[in-house]
C-alpha cells in the first residue's frame, strides 16, 4: 500500500468533510420544509423518463470515447464485468425493497409502463413499478462507472496504476477479509436503529430499512475487497466521480424528484432525518449515491485486477485452485 494512495485517500475524505460541513450547518438554519407540489395533471409530464437523460447522455458519450478511442480490451472488459456484478442490486432494491422504501404519487411523470414488485405490507406482487425505476439504476451504475473510468485513464491518468501486470504479479488473492469496514458497517447499522427509536422527533420507531440496505450493500464489497483495492484506486479519479454525481443526484432528487414526486420515501423506513431546504427529502437520497460510487469503484478495481493477473477467478480471488 503506498504512501501517494494513503494520502490521496485522506485528502478526498477532509475534502468531504470541508463540504459536508457548512452546508450542514446552514440547512439546520432551515425550520419550515418546504411543501411538496400536488401531482396534478399537467404539473411536469414524463418528467421522470426525461429526466433519465441526466445519466444516459454522459453514459453515452464516455462509453462512445472508450469503445472508439480507447483500444485496452481490459478496460473494456472490467467494465461490462463490473456492470454484469452491479446492475442487479439496483434490480433487487427495486423489486423487491421498492414499493416499501419508495413511493410513485406521480403517474403523469412516467410512461406508466409498470413491472412488478413485492408488496411486504400486502404480502403480494404487485405491477406498480415504473420502468423508469430499472432505466434509472441501469443507467445509474452505467455512468458512475465510466465517469471513473474516464478520470483514472483519461483526465486524471498520472495518477492511476501504470502498470498493472506487473503491480497484481504480487497479489496472492484479491478477497481479504477487512474487519474495519465489517465493524463500521454494524456499528453504522446499530447507531441507525437507536436514532430512529429513540432521538428522531420524526417516523420513530422500526427499522431504518434503506438506510440498512445502503450500508450492507456498500460495506459487504469493502470487507472482502478493500484491502487489495485500495491501492489500486485512482482516489482522484474517484473524488471527481463522486462529487459529479452528487451533484447530478442533488439536481434530481432536490429540485426536481421530491418536490414534484416522481418518486418519493416511505417515511417509516428511513432514519427520520430529513433536509427540510429540500422538501423533507431523507437524508438516505444522499448517501445512496455515495454508496453506490464507493461500491462501483471496488468491484470495478477488483475485477480488473483479476483479468491484469492472468489467474483463474478461484484462484485471484481465493488463492487456491
Amino acid at each position: 500500500m503506498n504512501f501517494t494512495s494513503i494520502k490521496d485517500f485522506k485528502i478526498f475524505i477532509i475534502m468531504l468533510v470541508v463540504l459536508a460541513l457548512p452546508a450542514t450547518l446552514t440547512m439546520l438554519t432551515v425550520k419550515k420544509a418546504q411543501e411538496v407540489i400536488a401531482p396534478v395533471a399537467g404539473i411536469s409530464p414524463l418528467g421522470y423518463t426525461w429526466s433519465l437523460l441526466l445519466f444516459i447522455v454522459p453514459a453515452l458519450t464516455i462509453i462512445t470515447w472508450l469503445h472508439v478511442s480507447h483500444n485496452q480490451k481490459l478496460i473494456r472488459k472490467s467494465f461490462w464485468l463490473a456492470l454484469i456484478m452491479l446492475v442487479p442490486l439496483g434490480f433487487i432494491l427495486d423489486i423487491f425493497f421498492g414499493l416499501s422504501f419508495f413511493t410513485f404519487a406521480n403517474h403523469e411523470a412516467t410512461l406508466q409502463v409498470y413491472l412488478p414488485g413485492f408488496d411486504f405490507d400486502r404480502m403480494m406482487w404487485r405491477l406498480a413499478l415504473p420502468i423508469e425505476e430499472f432505466v434509472f439504476y441501469l443507467s445509474g451504475f452505467v455512468t458512475v462507472l465510466l465517469v471513473y473510468i474516464w478520470c483514472d485513464e483519461y483526465w486524471l491518468a498520472a495518477y492511476n496504476v501504470p502498470d498493472y501486470s506487473a503491480e497484481t504479479k504480487e497479489i496472492e488473492k484479491i478477497v481479504f477479509f477487512h474487519s474495519k469496514s465489517l465493524a463500521w458497517g454494524l456499528i453504522l447499522i446499530l447507531c441507525g436503529f437507536i436514532y430512529k427509536n429513540f432521538f428522531t422527533h420524526h417516523y420513530q420507531g422500526g427499522f431504518p430499512g434503506y438506510f440498512t440496505f445502503l450500508t450492507v450493500a456498500s460495506f459487504i464489497p469493502s470487507a472482502a475487497f478493500f484491502k487489495t483495492t485500495y491501492r489500486f484506486i485512482n482516489w482522484r479519479a474517484f473524488s471527481s466521480t463522486f462529487f459529479f454525481i452528487l451533484l447530478i443526484s442533488l439536481i434530481w432528487e432536490a429540485t426536481l424528484a421530491s418536490p414534484y414526486q416522481w418518486w418519493g420515501y416511505n417515511y417509516d423506513q428511513m432514519l427520520g432525518i430529513t433536509v427540510s431546504a429540500w422538501a423533507s427529502l431523507p437524508v438516505e437520497a444522499v448517501l445512496v449515491w455515495m454508496a453506490v460510487t464507493f461500491t462501483t469503484v471496488i468491484v470495478y478495481e477488483a475485477i480488473k485486477i483479476w483479468l491484469s493477473s492472468g489467474k483463474r477467478l478461484k484462484k485471484a480471488f481465493l488463492g487456491s485452485d
